[in-house]
């Protein structure tokens, strides 16, 4: 892909996001404006992705998990940021996207998981708090987040469809398509997607290396016999290119194919209440170099290019029994096969690809849930992963394990089911990923540095406890956790490029809460803060990467024809920090303290029939210069080298989105 796929003309866009086709149900768009979804349920944060927000749209999965109480984002420019809960990133958050796990293809992650979404293409985006269930991803201490389509079985032949234009500061354009049809027993979905921006401007009228281009589609075939029956086939295919101003190097493809073949089949009998299976594939194939985005080095020689890919399958099957009425059981078993390869140089269409790393997981899980009474109930489950992973970078050297994990709950509902509280204790043991992986063996040895053989599984045991609550025009929430980390895999970079890896002991501990008052109608105050505190117990100091105390404040007032809003985002300075000690993600370290600062964002809406939502806002009201704790140093074009000084934010940004949704 080149630089032509920026320029699809806005007349295609437009005729693209805007059909007009029958249906059997009434559309009609809810909320208007969505700036900090609220927990409604212990450990559990569901949103609409498809509602707008403030800040500006989200047009990756990252940004819009950044709005979410305990998010933060390692920010490398304009898009592809790294998702970080609870001060943890990488492998520790399991992200699936309509069940399927994807892995980036760049060694240095300039493609995430998060980087190949679309939210709005997504029905609903459920977030699950801390060790807390073994039912998906395995390792994953942080939390869970499932992005995922939702199809009710038609009762007559139609077809429907929705779509949205998104227009902002700096060039940015996204457009949105999805379609639906077919009749109570055979249905399709098509989605469609793109988003493009320029580079932007921070607060001083700086440019900033960040443009980017992004398009994906995806189609679904399903079977539907009955009501308790689903046999579903989905194809999808992305690509893109991206700008980044943390590195030598840009984006010039981001080309993902997946497939995957899903059933379903509910109320078989009373003991069997769900069958579900699910098989998938993904590819991807991505590409980065230093001269296509950018302008080229001078020398020919170093021009530099690298091409990796990574083929991912992956299978899962679970039954949900229900042998008596206060008892519910589901058992099952995944599996995960992964395999990394590379080739280099302007030529490297002629060369062979060399395997790296490949990865091999296979588990079985079971989850329970049972009732003691009416208000109380007991929630456990465990699982058993067995890993396997090979170097073939040195001669097909493997390395194994069989990994537990396990957590038990009580939860209680209080006040005539006004509210719940909780307390739960889990216990994850993380095999190392791809990232972890390659940075042993190969680089610069430092003390306590791991090696391939040796770098250990990071155990993780966590305490969660809170409290939600909800009575007349008020709504709170509250989530506490308390970690100690094991073995702790931690990375220590030695240059913008290499970095060692070993593994050390941590405690990481902190809370999020959000608090709502409707105090007249139509009218909403809303507040929330996320709080986190690290530290590297084996150094005695602060653990590296960790995201400050972070709390937003906002109004809003809809009356279902208009809406206004207004957010302040206030973020504390951080002076706890471990120089040159990060993450996974290239040259992720800390740079040193920060000072806080305060954001201003205001937004309003007109819904004029129900099927129309048009919403305008603006961003960084005051044009303020800030950079966020956790952004990447930034890339020094004309001294060709990382820097110390931090990426900066947008600065005002202003932004329109039509959404039209038509039965």
């Amino acid at each position: 892909m080149n630089k032509n796929l920026r320029k699809l003309p806005l007349a295609i866009a437009i005729s693209l996001a805007l059909p007009a086709i029958a249906a059997e149900n009434e559309t009609t768009l809810g909320t208007v404006v969505v700036t900090a979804p609220a927990t409604e349920a212990p450990l559990t944060v569901t949103t609409d992705p498809k509602a707008p927000r403030q800040p500006l749209p989200a047009h990756d999965g990252a940004d819009l998990l950044k709005s979410i109480p305990g998010f933060s984002v390692i920010r490398k420019g304009g898009t592809d940021g790294d998702p970080v809960f609870r001060g943890m990133s990488g492998s520790r958050l399991g992200i699936l996207l309509d069940g399927q796990e994807i892995h980036g293809g760049c060694g240095g992650r300039m493609d995430p998981p998060t980087a190949y979404i679309y939210p709005e293409s997504y029905d609903r985006v459920t977030v699950l708090k801390g060790p807390q269930t073994v039912l998906y991803v395995p390792g994953s201490s942080a939390g869970v987040v499932l992005f995922e389509r939702d199809f009710k079985r038609m009762t007559e032949p139609g077809w429907s469809a929705d779509g949205s234009l998104t227009f902002g500061s700096w060039g940015r354009n996204d457009q949105y398509l999805e379609a639906r049809g077919g009749n109570p027993d055979f249905y399709a979905r098509i989605n469609a997607t793109r988003s493009d921006s320029d580079n932007y401007e921070d607060g001083d009228g700086e440019e900033v290396h960040s443009f980017y281009t992004r398009w994906s589609t995806s189609a679904a075939l399903g079977w539907t016999p009955d009501d308790n029956t689903l046999l579903e086939l989905s194809l999808g295919r992305s690509d893109g290119e991206a700008a980044y101003a943390d590195r030598a190097m840009d984006g010039t493809k981001f080309e993902r194919e997946n497939a995957a073949l899903k059933f379903e089949k509910r109320n078989i009998s009373p003991l069997v209440a769900k069958v579900e299976a699910l098989a998938y594939y993904s590819y991807v194939d991505h590409v980065m170099d230093n001269y296509s985005l950018r302008k080229p080095p001078k020398d020919p020689t170093k021009y530099a290019l690298n091409n990796p890919d990574r083929e991912t399958k992956g299978a899962r099957v679970a039954v949900t029994l229900t042998p008596n009425d206060p008892l519910q059981l589901v058992l099952g078993a995944d599996m995960k096969t992964d395999e990394h390869t590379l080739r280099n140089g302007t030529d490297y269409r002629n060369q062979p690809r060399e395997a790296d790393l490949s990865f091999d997981r296979y588990g079985v899980f079971g989850e329970a849930t049972y009732a003691l009474d009416d208000v109380r109930r007991v929630i456990g489950g465990l699982r058993v992963d067995d890993y396997e992973v090979t170097n073939d970078k040195m001669g097909g050297i493997t390395e194994g394990e069989t990994l537990p994990s396990g957590f038990l709950r009580f939860e209680n509902d209080y006040g005539s089911g006004a509210g719940t509280w909780y307390a739960g204790l889990g216990h994850v043991e993380r095999f190392p990923d791809y990232w972890e992986y390659m940075r042993t063996g190969n680089m610069i040895k430092v003390q306590d540095a791991r090696s391939f053989a040796t770098l250990d599984p990071e155990k993780t045991t966590q305490l969660d406890i809170g409290a939600n609550w909800t009575q007349g025009p008020w709504s709170a929430s509250v989530s506490g956790f308390y970690s100690k980390v094991d073995d702790y895999i931690l990375l220590r970079w030695v240059s913008d490029k290499a970095a060692n890896v070993r593994n050390i002991d941590a405690t990481v501990y902190g809370l999020e809460g959000d608090l709502s008052w409707r105090f007249a109608p139509n009218w909403q105050a809303y507040g929330t803060v996320a709080w986190v505190r690290g530290t590297n117990d084996t150094g005695d100091k602060a653990l590296a990467q960790q995201p400050p105390l972070e709390g937003k404040l906002g109004v809003e007032y809809d009356n279902r024809v208009f809406s206004y809003g207004a957010l302040l985002r206030m973020v504390a300075k951080q002076d706890r920090y471990d120089i040159g000690s990060g993450s996974i993600v290239a040259n992720g370290q800390d740079l040193g303290p920060t000072g806080g600062f305060a954001t201003l964002a205001l937004n309003a809406g007109w819904r004029p029939n129900k099927a129309t939502l048009l919403t305008v806002g603006v961003d960084n009201v005051f044009d303020r210069t800030y950079s966020e704790h956790l952004g990447k140093g930034g890339w020094d074009f004309a001294g060709a080298a990382v820097t110390d000084e931090r990426i900066n934010e947008p600065g005002r940004t202003f932004w329109v989105k039509a959404q039209l949704a038509l039965d």
